[in-house]
């Protein structure tokens, strides 16, 4: 006997905070896979008699719902829930009202929905991947690693160089308003919906397949109506530098605001923040991640040549292969049912686009584990995650006569593989994730499972020279700062050399600028056992105008002996530390009450600054935008700037406020302040 609804109620602020969604807002029902949801029906007539009402139940998701692919479920009343299953259940006694429990299959599509009872009602719903439930695929058993890779809204990015890493506050804001419809969106626009809707959003019960189209549909390289362009060219011509960016949540509504164009410009860190977003919006824990002195194997043979002529200067000619400084992925948390077993857990995949697979920008998902255990052949992009961590980096020494020589050089790639920890702002260093200990009998092991010979006889005969390279103390952008190469004469002869010191401004993906200062000493004796420091001097007047973006300087120490021909190399990175901005927060953090952060930052420069403005940004503090206070006034040197920016919280704990400091000779300047809001 059918029931003669009236009226229901779906309860959605009561089943959005038990399903850990309530953050979206309770205006409409959210829910999870595997975990049910209660509606209250209220009945006309007559009242729910178990055993003799019945009720048949339909869900249904995308354009062309088909039982075959799980894109459709017809189902009735059971005595108990099955969460198994789509299924439903009464857990009210008998009465005019009518509580109905329904569970939706912890393997069903995510994305929206229409449920529909008995043919006569219907309400829609939206299901999300669920990592508290034991049976879905991304199941985290960790409240305190749920609370940071699904529901934290802010975040630290780490950007800068592997000898001093720099912490970047990102507001990631996956609960804004619409940003869940915006990432539903997303899905949406991919080729394979297009192609296919029926069959893409079937393979919606797949979180395998689901990071795979975000790594390809957050960057728009394809002309897929992707969500980011990428530009390395630092002209950013119609968009802006992705310096700009604080947060997610505007490059998101710009997308989805413009007919979905692709928004101008992002790079490595933008693109894997927002990749990190969509995921955590759609329920599956993530995390960014970077690797410092990162490979990029254009060829896939795992080795990175790079020829120097004798000035120490780069051919950029002979090799598109790249080390970046840093490069940043995401790592997503799930099951491989595809796989061999051993290999669950963190899953790389990178959306910056760099290699096509399968015929698009994208890369992953690929188990850590298979990284590190030199699986290259596993799902997907196995051996080009393999080279960004342990690629052989060799250099050449072309000399005038066309004649090359190996160069002896330590360098080694993939390092300080970094996240932010659980619950804390600090680093988190997962390179044994990714890589066993450098010499250990697994690393041979993985090399020779890799077929990566050239990093088994990487080991060179020594000449007994060594150079390195030693930096001063206060290297600051705005300072004259020296710079030192040592060069050390290890063996029991005289030796005269050639001692080439440059330094060249260059981004963080490897691209050398302009000259910043150089050094040319053609006559240098080192006596057995003795050692000759050679300074250079970086004059702020000299490198001003020749920095990029990611305040990096390159330098580089070649050292040729005249007597052997043989050639060692130094060389490393420096970052111009940035001026700090002072946040002060006047007034008690509450919910709904406004709240001042007075903002400071000292002119560290010998010249002015103009055109200088501050922004804040932050997860429920300042209404889902920024909030920009410009300075009328230039800023002399040592002078500071200052003003007040008012925003008021609306939802207690703890947050992040990003702070943007923008002028025309200092660029972007970043900080941010942790703010625990009260009730």
């Amino acid at each position: 006997m059918a029931l003669d609804i009236g009226t229901w109620d779906l309860a959605c602020e009561f089943n959005n905070t038990d399903h850990h969604t309530e953050l979206n807002g309770t205006d409409r029902l959210i829910v999870r896979r595997g975990q049910a949801f209660t509606i209250s029906l209220y009945l006309n007539s007559g009242s729910y008699q178990p055993g003799s009402s019945q009720m048949r139940i339909t869900a249904e998701t995308g354009p062309q719902p088909v039982e075959q692919y799980g894109t459709r479920a017809v189902f009735g009343l059971s005595d108990e829930i099955d969460s198994s299953c789509w299924s439903a259940a009464v857990t009210s006694p008998p009465a005019d009202t009518v509580c109905l429990s329904v569970c939706p299959a912890p393997d069903a599509p995510i994305g929206r929905y229409v449920l529909t009872l008995d043919e006569r009602i219907q309400f829609e719903f939206i299901l999300l991947f669920n990592p508290w439930c034991p049976r879905d695929a991304v199941y985290m058993d960790s409240e305190e690693k749920l609370a940071e890779y699904v529901l934290a809204q802010d975040g630290i990015i780490f950007r800068g160089d592997t000898n001093h890493p720099i912490p970047l506050a990102w507001y990631f804001g996956q609960f804004e308003e619409g940003i869940l419809d915006i990432c539903l969106r997303i899905l949406d626009m991919n080729p394979k919906h297009k192609r296919n809707p029926g069959k893409d959003c079937s393979g919606r019960r797949n979180v395998i397949y689901v990071t795979r189209v975000l790594s390809a549909m957050v960057n728009s390289n394809d002309r897929d109506d992707g969500v980011l362009e990428g530009c390395w060219n630092n002209t950013f011509e119609g968009g802006v530098s992705p310096m700009f960016w604080r947060g997610s949540v505007q490059i998101l509504r710009n997308w989805y605001n413009t007919s979905c164009m692709g928004v101008k410009y992002g790079q490595c860190w933008v693109f894997a923040a927002i990749n990190c977003t969509v995921s955590r919006a759609l329920g599956i824990p993530c995390r960014v991640v970077t690797n410092y002195y990162s490979a990029h194997d254009t060829n896939s043979n795992l080795v990175i040549e790079r020829f120097f002529n004798e000035k120490g200067e780069l051919d950029r000619s002979s090799t598109k292969d790249m080390i970046w400084n840093y490069h940043c992925w995401v790592e997503s948390w799930m099951t491989r049912p595809d796989l061999p077993p051993g290999f669950d857990g963190w899953q790389a995949s990178d959306p910056t686009p760099q290699e096509k697979s399968e015929g698009v920008f994208c890369c992953g998902p690929v188990p850590v584990r298979a990284i590190k255990e030199g699986e290259l052949t596993f799902k997907y992009d196995a051996a080009f995650v393999f080279a960004e961590v342990n690629a052989d980096l060799v250099h050449y020494l072309r000399y005038k006569d066309g004649n090359t020589r190996k160069i002896v050089n330590d360098q080694t790639v993939g390092q300080k593989i970094s996240t932010k920890s659980v619950g804390r702002d600090e680093r988190e260093d997962i390179t044994h994730l990714y890589k066993y200990p450098e010499g250990s009998e697994e690393e041979r092991r993985v090399f020779e499972k890799a077929n990566h010979q050239n990093k088994l006889q990487q080991q060179q005969a020594n000449s007994g020279l060594h150079i390195s390279i030693k930096l001063s103390s206060g290297i600051r952008k705005g300072c004259d700062f020296d710079v030192f190469a040592i060069a050390t004469n290890n063996t029991e002869v005289d030796k005269k050399c050639r001692l080439v010191f440059a330094s060249r401004a260059v981004s963080y993906n490897g691209v050398v600028g302009r000259e910043c200062g150089f050094k040319d000493l053609l006559n240098v004796e080192l006596a057995p056992g003795g050692e000759r420091k050679v300074p250079l001097r970086l004059n702020y007047s000299k490198y001003c105008n020749n920095l990029m973006e990611d305040n990096l300087i390159r330098l580089g120490a070649l050292l040729i002996d005249y007597g052997t021909r043989e050639a060692m190399m130094a060389m490393r990175d420096i970052v111009l530390d940035e001026p700090e901005i002072k946040i002060r927060i006047l007034g008690e953090p509450k919910e709904n009450r406004k709240l001042a952060a007075e903002l400071t930052l000292q002119n560290p420069l010998p010249e002015p600054l103009q055109s200088c403005c501050f922004t804040i940004e932050g997860a429920n503090l300042t209404g889902g935008s920024s909030i920009t206070e410009k300075l009328e006034s230039t800023i002399e040197p040592g002078q500071e700037a200052k003003v007040k920016i008012y925003f008021t919280p609306t939802q207690s704990g703890l947050r992040k406020l990003v702070v943007d400091f923008d002028s025309d000779k200092l660029g972007h300047v970043r900080g941010y302040r942790n703010v625990i809001i009260g009730k």
